[in-house]
């Protein structure tokens, strides 16, 4: 990597994310790193300039205030300590904070803002090809999401044609979406994709499982399996690209910062895994994968996709899946983005969904009782997925949705609107 970097060591903030994207605002790059990082492992990092000691809430492990290893101190560069037994509080005003960060970074520690996309990209490129090789190839599980569809473009950056992508219909996805990635990546883009019909499959190994973190793990374990078999088909497919994004990282915890929740891509996979991982934008914040995808030419259409979690509708689905509440998420997720589309605010909110809880409530349709599910409507703004507020609709388009799902979606008859923000709500509800 040619950019400067300023290392971050987690001592137990609960805002490393948010101090790395303003580092990376400032145009250098950073990276967040557990505090007792070994003088070797830092010796491994490239072109550190500065090391920020970021302390918080977590800052004792079974009652033992902890602290950067020797090697940090020992290191020569220059320190920052923030929130720390020997330094004082982040300055409260936004300014303050932003001056003093400006400080250290550039006069202190003397580093370059030469942290951008192309650089980025520049640097994955010459990676990827170090890592996959003059004849390796790469297999690429493709949603047509922003993660995978921004990952794609590296790779066949990259390798070219020895790239070819796998889009698993699981039955989770969005109403259309399986239709749409064979349209734009097979016959608008000329990927090799291999299509797969594996609906019956997951629904089947996901019957009755109440558990989130279960039904996670039983996704991406499946994903792996039908990765597997799809590659003994092929020859010589010894790597997997994934689009592991950095809070996906973040998010599954350190050794001072529980785990907010597992992500598909970073766990779950199986002990006898056949693939060697090419994670090429696992470093980034989704607005830096969006940034990405741009400068490499994909069309805004596919850049500024709503995000959507590896398991699909399966974690919007609450509780048990069965096909008819799967039906209702997708149905009611459709009618979501089309009148938010009709009211013009579908680019104006970052994210927004629909999830099924798995009870039901009492309400009257066609004049008789019913005893229905209720849809939970979720919108939220956020600029890298860490916090998230929730936008105030209006309530006229809040009507025309409860109108709408109630008469148009089986089984439904009731419609809410989670107000909560990220935190203390994660975005997803499992």
């Amino acid at each position: 990597m040619k950019q400067d970097m300023i290392l971050i060591l987690d001592l137990g903030s609960d805002e490393n994310a948010r101090l790395a994207r303003e580092i990376r605002a400032l145009g250098v790059y950073s990276e967040i790193h557990p505090h007792d990082i070994s003088a070797s492992e830092l010796a491994a990092l490239p072109n550190v300039r500065g090391i920020i000691l970021n302390g918080g809430i977590n800052r004792e492990i079974d009652g033992i205030a902890i602290d950067a290893s020797e090697a940090v101190y020992a290191s020569g560069l220059p320190l920052y300590l923030a929130d720390h037994k020997q330094g004082a509080p982040w300055p409260e005003d936004a300014q303050a904070r932003k001056a003093g960060l400006y400080e250290f970074v550039f006069e202190t520690c003397g580093a370059q803002p030469n942290w951008n996309t192309q650089n980025y990209i520049s640097d994955q490129v010459d990676l990827i090809r170090q890592q996959v090789g003059d004849t390796g190839k790469v297999l690429l599980a493709l949603s047509g999401g922003v993660d995978s569809s921004v990952v794609a473009a590296l790779l066949a950056e990259a390798i070219g044609d020895r790239l070819t992508c796998v889009h698993v219909n699981h039955g989770l996805m969005r109403k259309g979406e399986s239709e749409q990635v064979i349209n734009v990546f097979g016959e608008q883009l000329g990927v090799d994709l291999i299509y797969v019909n594996a609906v019956d499959r997951f629904l089947d190994k996901l019957a009755g499982v109440t558990d989130p973190e279960e039904k996670r793990m039983i996704i991406g374990k499946e994903f792996i399996r039908v990765f597997e078999e799809e590659a003994r088909k092929l020859t010589g497919i010894e790597y997997l690209g994934q689009g592991t994004i950095y809070p996906d990282i973040i998010e599954s915890g350190t050794k001072t910062v529980k785990a907010v929740k597992s992500h598909h891509n970073v766990g779950g996979l199986p002990e006898d895994l056949d693939f060697k991982l090419v994670e090429p934008v696992k470093m980034l914040f989704k607005d830096e994968v969006r940034a990405v995808g741009s400068a490499l030419g994909l069309p805004d259409s596919m850049v500024h996709r709503q995000p959507f979690p590896g398991p699909g509708l399966g974690v919007r689905c609450l509780g048990a899946i069965t096909r008819d509440r799967l039906e209702a998420v997708r149905e009611s997720d459709a009618i979501l983005h089309e009148e938010l589309a009709a009211a013009g605010l579908d680019l104006k909110i970052w994210q927004f969904f629909t999830v099924v809880p798995d009870f039901r409530s009492t309400g009257v349709k066609d004049g008789k009782r019913s005893f229905d599910w209720p849809v939970v409507l979720r919108a939220v703004n956020t600029i890298d997925a860490m916090t998230a507020e929730v936008p105030e609709l209006p309530w006229s388009v809040l009507q025309r949705l409860t109108e709408r799902i109630t008469n148009e979606v089986p089984g439904v008859n009731r419609v809410l609107y989670d107000l909560t923000p990220k935190p203390s709500s994660t975005i997803e509800w499992e």
